[in-house]
């Protein structure tokens, strides 16, 4: 088992507050899951999964139990969920989640970070055809057999398996399905006893584009830009 394929990370400009951008994040994956299927995490999978992932990024118990609790008030913003898609300086594709209470907002500044930044917001389907959007589950490697995990866990629809890093430059083993299997892995692994540091859905890119480092950082800062809006969730590319 070697390393998993995983695309650069735009952590370089990160002088702005990541953490208090994954607590937004995660607050508002909190409020759809409550509102699509309830407060309660034992019946939720979706809330169970914001919860790991929650823990991952050492959010406060007490926000994680306030933003389930604002979830089940009538004042409780609807967010609606799009996915914008678009190309970066020197072909690079990007993908942009979006969770927003105003679309008409979160279009304008997505749009205009894309024209600063030296590149174009495109139509839907323009640039997500270069993209497998699957499920992925990191663990620590402790006290896991990968082999025997491997075998275990193909019937459940895992597709690859390797070594990555985690949100703090720790090894990690990264496991990825198919979005379609991403209920039956999640249970699979809760059957077995294994909890996930994270459990997210990504878009994997297909085909990746290799730049020379003055072109890539170009491509780095549209990214982090984007990153920093308060409607965006997450953001993937294709940049090798």
């Amino acid at each position: 088992m070697g390393r998993i394929f995983e695309v650069r990370k735009a952590t370089m400009f990160a002088r702005w507050d990541r953490m208090a951008k994954q607590f937004t994040r995660i607050g508002k994956e909190i409020a759809i899951a409550v509102k699509a299927g309830g407060p309660d995490a034992n019946t939720n999978p979706a809330l169970r999964r914001c919860m790991q992932n929650a823990k991952a990024v050492n959010m406060p118990k007490d926000r994680v139990e306030a933003a389930i609790k604002r979830a089940q008030g009538k004042e409780m913003e609807n967010y609606e969920e799009i996915l914008y898609e678009g190309y970066a300086p020197h072909g690079v594709a990007v993908l942009v989640e979006t969770a927003t209470d105003n679309h008409v907002r979160t279009v304008a500044n997505v749009k205009s970070v894309f024209n600063k930044g030296g590149g174009a917001l495109g139509n839907s389907g323009s640039v997500s055809f270069q993209f497998k959007k699957m499920g992925v589950f990191k663990l620590k490697p402790e006290g896991l057999s990968p082999e025997e995990l491997e075998l275990e866990l193909i019937d459940f629809g895992l597709e690859e398996m390797g070594e990555g890093t985690g949100e703090n430059n720790e090894e990690v083993l990264v496991l990825r399905c198919a979005f379609n299997d991403f209920g039956s892995m999640q249970k699979a692994l809760e059957e077995k006893g294994i909890t996930p540091i994270s459990a997210e859905v990504e878009w994997i890119p297909t085909t990746t584009v290799e730049l020379p480092e003055e072109q890539a950082q170009e491509v780095l800062k549209l990214v982090d830009k984007l990153e920093q809006d308060d409607d965006v969730q997450k953001v993937f590319h294709n940049l090798a």
